[in-house]
């Protein structure tokens, strides 16, 4: 995404990822004769995961990622455990083995590492801005979370996928209309890889995996297990962009890494 923004806008970035998305699910269920309308049951479920968790969640991510780093954003973006976890305990009664306790803690140090008050720029409102929009994001997919967990609908995530993408980018489009103006790809070669990339892979694919994954685990061990992303996220940003971490960055990563590596083992009934 990152290497993406440098040749069109993020909204309508946005939009292209979701548009060549959908199209190639749609193909994929049109070659195996697949292709049915969400029922009744499913619509909240489209709603949200294509309002909330693709739209809002990637734009807000698209639009902060132009103000800092992509290890950065990719970190506090994925900081769904802030809002998922005390809404799993409280509302829903999810119940938490010792271990992941663990598991949990070590992630929630890490984030509050990266989101403490010395770590960021107070005085530059774009990157203040730009945190609190990776902040919104998270809060948006946990919601989402927490939807796919207790209230999914009878069809299955690969079924409503090509459904949810094409809401989004039908209402991205318009909206980067307006905001940013004409469409602003330049076309170039790094632009399609990137598009390529972004679209068929990190979205038609990755989008229905992490989908299907929450629906069969709970909402605490799913939020704290997907922080891997942005960690990969960070060291990927070191070796191909170059970016240079601050010690925030490391300490934080280090612990969350340490955390999702507690949470998720398999307990011994699993494992039975």
């Amino acid at each position: 995404m990152k290497l993406g923004l440098g040749h069109v806008s993020p909204l309508w970035f946005s939009a292209l990822r979701f548009a060549t998305g959908a199209i190639c699910l749609f193909a994929w269920q049109a070659a195996r004769g697949e292709i049915r309308l969400p029922r009744r049951g499913d619509l909240p479920v489209v709603a949200s995961i294509g309002l909330l968790q693709m739209m809002l969640f990637t734009a807000l991510g698209a639009l902060a990622m132009t103000r800092l780093p992509a290890g950065r954003s990719a970190i506090l973006s994925y900081t769904t455990p802030i809002w998922v976890i005390p809404a799993a305990l409280l509302v829903f009664g999810e119940r938490i083995e010792r271990r992941r306790w663990i598991g949990l803690g070590l992630a929630g140090i890490g984030v509050l590492i990266l989101v403490n008050p010395y770590a960021i720029d107070w005085h530059d409102r774009d990157v203040v801005g730009a945190n609190a929009m990776l902040l919104a994001a998270s809060a948006a997919w946990a919601a989402c979370l927490l939807h796919l967990r207790y209230g999914r609908g009878p069809s299955s995530a690969i079924q409503l996928a090509p459904w949810q993408m094409l809401l989004a980018a039908s209402v991205l489009a318009p909206v980067a209309l307006v905001v940013e103006g004409p469409f602003s790809g330049d076309g170039t070669g790094a632009f399609w890889a990137c598009l390529v990339f972004v679209g068929p892979v990190a979205t038609a694919f990755c989008f229905c995996a992490v989908n299907a994954a929450s629906a069969r685990l709970s909402a605490s061990t799913m939020s704290t297990t997907m922080l891997a992303v942005p960690v990969t996220g960070l060291l990927t940003s070191v070796a191909i962009l170059h970016e240079a971490p601050g010690p925030d960055l490391i300490l934080g990563s280090l612990a969350i890494v340490l955390g999702v590596a507690a949470s998720a083992v398999p307990s011994r009934n699993s494992r039975s």
